[in-house]
């Protein structure tokens, strides 16, 4: 057991947030928190980690546990390259290869049966199992596989303070992953990945050792990696075994039960209070309404059940159909600052599809998006009757300064002020929130607020830039149907491949400074997108096979031009061989006597655990001398 709640409870300024919480965290548990935005899932996380105190009730933490925790939008600096905090690390490891290369030639120089001898044996032997426990010999590898699998390839010798907020995060996730704790609690962890990323990530965590906590909108990577949903709802805290697609199959069957317990008891209770009613003051059947009474009394009543929060509601209509080709990109050459974009590139979107763009990080999907509204690009021509409706995921065409109410109210001065409140309502925005500034919005508040102003723009063309960004599940399922009801043109950037997969029926590709198009689904997409990758390994490695080969004609073909020349190639093609016959032998001895001097027999006796440590030494000696011949010969 890592964690546990009892009985929890707390509240802001008298006002509860979580009530009764109960739950426990095992060892390699993989449990995903939901929740809708504001239900209490970040002070849950809080609570845990001892930032918070709990009003009533107990949390308790496995003692001397170690929590890694991803913030949502957490700060990470440092001065150093992120190689550098990388290595940071493994200090540990550092100086313990240093230690042991230390007390071996310490070794080699004293006599077996002093105490100094036994002192530095034990510390060795102590030494070997740590560095052989932790892998130490093998850290900068493990570091390379992470900063390249998070993205980091090229930017090893950049320095933190120079990064955006987004790649620190990703850089603050590397940390964690490398540092191996035993419970990884990550808020929000796919926020600034790319898809290519994302699926690095989901293998990564998959053969994580430790325990998984996740606060996640990403409903793909919740079914990747979670076996447990803790849902927060109504100040409780539900469980549900499996991921979350089996989540929303036992959330509907479990509110039908509550549902239909409660209405067959409300039918039982009517049926016997009719009869109380009918027959408690008729003499011959009073003892009989007596009874019931009592029966009515003594029922353990069930509480009407809380049906799930309303979530938001969206609909998109337009008053003018446009011409066939919405938007036809020709020609295109889009820069950001000194850095080429895209090249001589072309896109087409025809009426009524419904088109993705996509791309890894810095392929210029956002600066795309916002050429094709500026409309000012001689490359990108929109048909006649087009109307955009654009979706900032910024939220940079908000006043802050201004009401909830007059920001969409301005918008539309015609329309009455009920109809306004009317919008807002449906997108979850009442009447205590209405007269809120937008400065004050949360996140979350923001984003409704920004897609019910893209709602009533009436436009036939949407174009939405990372729209689910900020939103909770209930709310990117109903902007999810919206869209797919939506007869008009949708393009869109996103991040979330179960959106995108909900919606699309066209992927532009942005990558090699060109738009690649793809018809048909996300599914279909990187289905082929991972037949292409595998086709281009089998090539690389076809390539490869026939580099070598020839390599290997040319060898032959030069060493037959004498017979002194080829007698010397077959004596060096033999040395070959008994080098490697040679190393092989060496590192199975290696091995033996590593295993042999973890054996109490061995550690207890200082002479032979000398020799076995001297013989080792040699191997490594004799090992680097046969290696740095065998490279030279091949």
């Amino acid at each position: 057991m890592l964690i546990t709640s009892e009985n929890m409870t707390f509240g802001y300024d008298g006002t509860p947030i979580l009530e009764n919480i109960n739950f426990t965290v095992n060892e390699n548990d993989r449990i995903g928190l939901i929740g809708s935005n504001g239900e209490g899932k970040t002070t849950l996380i809080k609570l845990i980690l001892g930032e918070l105190e709990p009003d009533g009730g107990k949390i308790f933490l496995k003692s001397g546990i170690r929590v890694g925790y991803l913030e949502q939008n957490g700060e990470y600096e440092s001065d150093k390259t992120v190689y550098e905090e990388m290595k940071d690390i493994f200090r540990e490891d550092e100086r313990a290869i240093e230690n042991v290369k230390e007390y071996s030639l310490k070794m080699a120089t004293l006599d077996e049966t002093s105490d100094e001898y036994r002192r530095l044996a034990a510390r060795y032997e102590h030494l070997h199992k740590f560095i052989d426990a932790r892998d130490s010999y093998h850290y900068e590898i493990r570091i390379k596989t992470v900063l390249n699998g998070m993205g980091f390839e090229n930017n090893y010798d950049q320095r933190i303070v120079t990064m955006s907020g987004g790649e620190k995060t990703r850089l603050k996730l590397c940390r964690l992953l490398l540092e191996a704790p035993e419970i990884l609690i990550l808020d929000e962890p796919t926020n600034h990945l790319d898809v290519k990323t994302l699926f690095w990530l989901e293998d990564y965590l998959n053969g994580f050792k430790g325990a998984l906590f996740i606060v996640s909108h990403d409903r793909y990577f919740l079914d990747k990696l979670t076996n447990r949903i803790y849902e927060l709802e109504y100040k409780k805290l539900s469980e549900y075994k499996g991921n979350y697609s089996k989540y929303k199959v036992l959330k509907a069957e479990k509110v039908a039960l509550l549902e239909k317990e409660y209405e067959k008891q409300q039918v039982e209770i009517a049926h016997i209070q009719d009869f109380i009613d009918r027959n408690r003051y008729q003499a011959t059947k009073a003892k009989s309404a007596q009874s019931r009474i009592k029966t009515l009394e003594k029922m353990e009543r069930i509480e009407k059940p809380l049906l799930p929060p309303t979530p938001p509601r969206f609909r998109f209509t337009y008053d003018e159909r446009p011409y066939e080709k919405v938007l036809e990109i020709s020609s295109l050459h889009l820069t950001a600052g000194e850095k080429t974009l895209l090249e001589n590139a072309s896109l087409l979107v025809k009426r009524g599809e419904k088109c993705a763009v996509v791309g890894d990080n810095g392929t210029g999907k956002s600066t795309l998006i916002r050429e094709i509204v500026g409309g000012k690009n001689p490359a990108i021509a929109t048909a006649r009757f087009v109307k955009i409706a654009y979706y900032d995921q910024e939220n940079a065409n908000l006043d802050p300064d201004n009401t909830v109410l007059y920001e969409l109210w301005s918008r539309h001065s015609t329309s009455s002020q009920t109809d306004i409140r009317g919008v807002l309502a449906r997108v979850k925005l009442d009447a205590e929130d209405v007269d809120k500034k937008v400065a004050v919005l949360s996140g979350g508040e923001r984003a409704k607020l920004a897609l019910a102003v893209f709602e009533t723009e009436r436009g036939n063309f949407l174009v939405l830039d990372e729209p689910t960004n900020h939103l909770d599940l209930p709310a990117r399922e109903s902007l999810e149907s919206a869209l797919k009801e939506f007869d008009g043109t949708v393009l869109f950037v996103s991040h979330d491949r179960y959106f995108i997969s909900a919606i699309a029926d066209k992927i532009a590709e942005l990558s090699d400074l060109d738009i690649h198009e793809f018809k048909g689904s996300y599914a279909e997409y990187t289905a082929e997108k991972r037949r292409m990758a595998e086709e281009q390994t089998r090539a690389e490695n076809e390539a490869k096979w026939q580099e070598k080969t020839a390599q290997k004609q040319a060898q032959e073909q030069s060493s037959y031009r004498s017979k002194a020349d080829r007698a010397a190639e077959a004596r060096k093609k033999q040395r070959i061989k008994e080098i490697e016959r040679e190393i092989t032998s060496l590192e199975e001895e290696e091995a033996l006597l590593t295993e042999e001097i973890g054996k109490p027999e061995i550690a207890s006796d200082y002479k032979r655990l000398q020799e076995k440590c001297n013989r080792i030494e040699e191997i490594h000696q004799k090992t680097e001398i046969l290696y740095e011949e065998y490279e030279e010969l091949i």
